[in-house]
């Protein structure tokens, strides 16, 4: 590989590569797609924060408290550099999941004469290929709206079918919320060209940017987004951190999804306001340790560099998807080139179940995921039940995919596919 940095190396600060796996065989791990593995270094960040400077951030006059808050704001900077943003545009919440249903919380909550506020005949436009996450929150909100929910169609090369966009995306429309990458096809949507369309309606475009953001370069000035998700822990930090950004006009209009705690700037008895962004948006005691965690990890992604993991993504992914070229009974869903795609390959087996093809790589301790992803539209589109995908990291090499391959080899075996 070309990249700057080798998997090897990478695995030495993950602790978790020296587990040994069913069959005495080490950890070939291809689920990053549904969570990334911890290093060492978003480890000892967490496990310092607690054993050194443990307290509730902005709710004390002491040290420790003057501590945490100063490494909890020190982690929004951080992220705020990381993606491009002001960092008082950055609002942590537990995962993408609650960051994307904030989003449609807020909005729904509006007040009826704003420009947020949603009515009948308004449009919300989604595509086929969207997590749930970025879905169910979507048709909730036009339930309670009246709105309209439409989509666009992904074509058979698993990509999205734009030539519908002019009409989905039309004077009606309030919101556009597309994936960045689909975490089942590897389709990597071009968001800035949809952004500006969506724009010159006055819509506003939500980017769940959960596959994204930890694999190459996110910019939301460049992208042109008002709104963006991702989660901490697919982007090798803790868990229970995810990360809302949103324009700064839009948060200092919206409503709070979430009362109480020092989201206020004055109360009384009957009636409150809120604090300035982002405050207003992280009501109770928040995620600090997991907050500091993620900023250990982008402080390790940085340190690598995102575009050398990027071209790292692609070199591993354009190599598997060769090798999956050459496999008979095997049918690649998505994408067969490595054009505008993510580190991701969904695929199924002639006479097989995902479930079972999962089961019998487990043995060789290969470890990837099966399903329907939380993406059962997808799927329908598809017309399968599932699939077996196989998602490469930093982590992985050529090593990893030639494992893969020979171990799907053996599964036809087994099954005498």
């Amino acid at each position: 590989m070309s990249s700057k940095f080798t998997p090897a190396q990478i695995r030495n600060d993950f602790p978790i590569f020296a587990k040994v796996m069913r069959g005495n065989s080490r950890l070939t791990y291809l689920d990053s797609g549904a969570t990334s593995q911890k290093p060492r270094q978003v480890l000892d960040a967490e496990r310092n924060f607690y054993e050194n400077h443990n307290a509730a951030v902005h709710r004390g006059a002491h040290l420790l408290a003057e501590e945490a808050s100063e490494a909890y704001e020190g982690a929004r900077q951080k992220v705020a550099q990381f993606i491009g943003a002001d960092v008082d545009e950055v609002i942590f919440t537990k995962s993408a999941t609650e960051s994307l249903n904030a989003i449609a919380y807020s909005l729904g909550n509006s007040d009826p004469k704003s420009k947020y506020a949603l009515k009948p005949g308004d449009r919300i436009v989604v595509s086929e290929m969207e997590h749930h996450a970025n879905l169910i929150p979507w048709q909730q909100l036009a339930k309670r709206t009246g709105a309209e929910l439409v989509w666009f169609e992904v074509d058979a090369d698993g990509r999205l079918d734009l030539s519908s966009a002019a009409d989905l995306i039309n004077v009606r429309t309030k919101i556009v919320a597309l994936t960045h990458q689909s975490n089942v096809l590897g389709t990597i949507n071009p968001i800035a060209d949809l952004a500006e369309m969506a724009h010159k309606v006055g819509a506003l475009f939500v980017l769940d940017a959960c596959q994204s953001v930890p694999h190459f370069p996110v910019n939301v000035s460049q992208l042109g987004v008002d709104f963006l998700a991702f989660s901490g822990h697919k982007a090798i930090g803790p868990t229970g951190i995810g990360v809302l950004w949103g324009k700064s006009e839009h948060l200092e209009a919206m409503e709070p999804f979430l009362f109480g705690g020092s989201m206020i700037e004055t109360v009384t008895m009957t009636q409150a306001t809120w604090a300035p962004a982002p405050r207003k948006f992280e009501a109770g005691v928040p995620n600090m340790a997991q907050a500091v965690g993620l900023g250990a990890a982008i402080d390790y992604l940085q340190n690598i560099g995102m575009d050398s993991i990027a071209n790292h993504d692609s070199e591993l992914t354009g190599y598997a998807l060769e090798k999956f070229s050459r496999l008979s009974g095997v049918t690649v869903i998505g994408p067969k080139d490595n054009k505008d795609r993510g580190a991701v390959i969904s695929f199924t087996i002639d006479g097989i179940h995902p479930h079972d093809v999962g089961q019998v790589l487990d043995q060789y301790g290969i470890a990837v995921r099966t399903g329907h992803h939380c993406a059962w539209p997808l799927m329908r589109k598809f017309g399968i039940a599932g699939t077996t995908r196989a998602s490469f990291y930093l982590y992985n090499d050529f090593a990893d995919v030639d494992g893969l391959i020979a171990s799907i080899e053996d599964t036809k075996k087994y099954f005498k596919v």
